[in-house]
């Protein structure tokens, strides 16, 4: 059993049984990748991949415990590699994160700047997506870690969760909208934002987001008519006078969004929660640390090393 065997099941795995885009991956010929595969099956005694003809179409069920396995070890390894690395030089390496948009931009910023004045010499990688796309990065082992803006909570088993801040959201208008003026003589309602198009974010449409449930709640369908990853994007349609924008509070910045006004929404929407997520197991470097410390300074180093070894989130 040799560790490229092990490597060439989970990208295989990954790759949805497509061996071609798998040796890609792995720099390697389709041939080589399907005879090491075959070899370590000879060797275990048992099928990891169902085949038709020569053609993978499944996982057996003893192939799914094999590739978890392999997931845990090869990730040692690569464990193995960062101890040495942080005893031998602990200021220089590289620090990979997947976040969200409105990480990136609204509440990173501060952080990465600290941060990258005390660690002139690490490397750091940001790594965008949508919720989804940032936690698969981090269940993949293409990032250290990653923050989402919410829906983090049903991440994967080899996943440890850390709650990292509450948040709510705003109302973005234009200056004379008849929101603003509504605002003034009682509060807001479910109700008041449907009358008007909305332009929010992708994941608002999701039928367990809070807004979704804020809005069937009330019996009401909202009118949205554009939905983007971008706060940014969201607001230059808002701008155009296409809705109003739905967005986190954070999101809002009075000296750069001199054309819009902010009404706050969230007594209307349940508080939504950012999270940290890391493989469990994995092998952090000291940087790291201070990094999430920085950003959430209740995640100690103590805490997380513990949920991480642990493997439960807090």
């Amino acid at each position: 059993m040799k560790l490229h065997q092990l490597r060439y099941i989970r990208e295989v795995a990954r790759c949805n049984l497509n061996v071609t885009d798998a040796a890609d991956i792995l720099h390697t010929s389709q041939p080589g990748v399907s005879k090491q595969i075959r070899l370590l099956e000879d060797e275990l005694g048992v099928p990891i991949f169902s085949r038709t003809g020569k053609r993978l179409v499944d996982i057996t069920e003893p192939g799914h415990a094999v590739i978890q396995v392999a997931e845990r070890i090869l990730q040692e390894v690569e464990n193995l590699k960062k101890i040495g690395t942080e005893y031998s030089n602990e200021v220089v390496g590289t620090l990979a994160i997947a976040t969200t948009h409105t990480q990136a931009r609204y509440v990173l910023p501060e952080t990465i700047k600290e941060f990258t004045e005390r660690y002139p010499d690490v490397s750091l990688h940001i790594h965008q997506g949508n919720n989804k796309q940032v936690i698969e990065m981090a269940e993949n082992g293409e990032v250290d870690f990653a923050l989402a803006t919410e829906g983090a909570g049903g991440a994967r088993e080899n996943l440890t969760v850390l709650p990292c801040y509450d948040w709510n959201r705003c109302l973005l208008t234009l200056s004379d909208h008849p929101l603003l003026q509504l605002q003034l003589q009682r509060p807001l309602t479910i109700k008041d934002i449907a009358d008007y198009p909305i332009v929010t974010y992708d994941f608002v449409m999701a039928q367990d987001s809070p807004e979704q449930r804020a809005f069937r709640k009330a019996n009401i369908i909202p009118n949205v008519v554009l939905t983007a990853l971008d706060a940014d994007v969201i607001k230059t349609y808002v701008e155009l006078a296409l809705g109003v924008g739905l967005l986190p509070r954070i999101a809002f910045e009075p000296h750069r969004d001199i054309y819009l006004r902010m009404l706050d929404v969230g007594h209307l929407f349940e508080k939504s929660t950012s999270y940290l997520a890391i493989r469990k197991g994995a092998y952090l470097r000291g940087f790291m640390y201070e990094f999430i410390e920085r950003f959430a300074p209740h995640l100690t180093r103590e805490v997380v090393s513990k949920a991480i070894n642990a493997g439960e989130a807090i």
